[in-house]
């Protein structure tokens, strides 16, 4: 047997950089909308998270974990508990020309990946241009403010909710749960995304920890099209 099954639960968000007093991060469409970083690609919907599982920073993991559903809350993180603090050596200088040669046209603020590495481009000039590898939080003490929305009870929408952590989306999932196993039906999609074949893995481990079982099952289906199958008869 699996680990004792832990809470999965949904809140609500808003974090900003403390030192700041600036909102960079939420999943409340009007108050991204109102610090104008609304992305119409995200959905803004209450984020599954499943407790103790220390993907977050502790001081917000602790809060989250202890948080009655229905209550605001509100935690500051100091930098040496968050991010950290910044460190210089991992600021790098590229010749402008190496960026232009793969057709990039690279503007401060831009997200660029070298050598495995992903950075922030900080400026542009003089033929060269500077990319900062610092996580982006990094040398800010953080503020969060959250609300629990429910806790995840009934064992399908479980499922999907973790199927929804993981793989950013659920839509044409079916779930199964029995006492020693955890069935999950893939959509057609998955044949094709290789994101979802990393994916699978934390999936795996994920609905073992919420349920508290060791035996999870993904049925997937190659299926003939109707018509085509109609076709081949005739």
């Amino acid at each position: 047997m699996a680990d004792e099954a832990k809470r999965l639960i949904r809140f609500n968000f808003r974090s900003y950089l403390a030192d700041e007093d600036r909102l960079y991060d939420t999943n409340i469409a009007e108050a991204a909308k109102e610090a104008g970083i609304y992305n119409e690609k995200y959905p803004y919907e209450p984020v599954a998270h499943i407790t103790g599982t220390d993907r977050l920073f502790k001081d917000l993991e602790d809060a989250l974990s202890a948080a009655e559903i229905g209550k605001e809350y509100e935690v500051t993180i100091p930098c040496e508990r968050a991010a950290g603090a910044r460190n210089p050596k991992n600021v790098e200088y590229y010749p402008l020309k190496n960026f232009l040669k793969e057709d990039q046209y690279p503007q401060p603020g831009m997200t660029v990946n070298i050598g495995n590495k992903k950075g922030t481009i900080a400026s542009v000039g003089a033929g060269r241009v500077k990319v900062d590898f610092n996580n982006p939080l990094a040398g800010h003490d953080l503020m969060y403010k959250f609300t629990v929305t429910e806790e995840i009870t009934d064992p399908v929408e479980k499922a999907k909710a973790v199927v929804e952590a993981d793989f950013s989306m659920a839509d044409g999932f079916e779930f199964e749960v029995a006492e020693d196993k955890v069935l999950v039906k893939e959509p057609d999609l998955c044949k094709y995304d290789n994101n979802w074949a990393i994916a699978k893995y934390k999936v795996v481990a994920d609905l073992r920890s919420v349920f508290g079982i060791d035996r999870i099952e993904f049925l997937q289906v190659w299926d003939i099209p109707k018509k085509a199958a109609e076709e081949k008869k005739e």
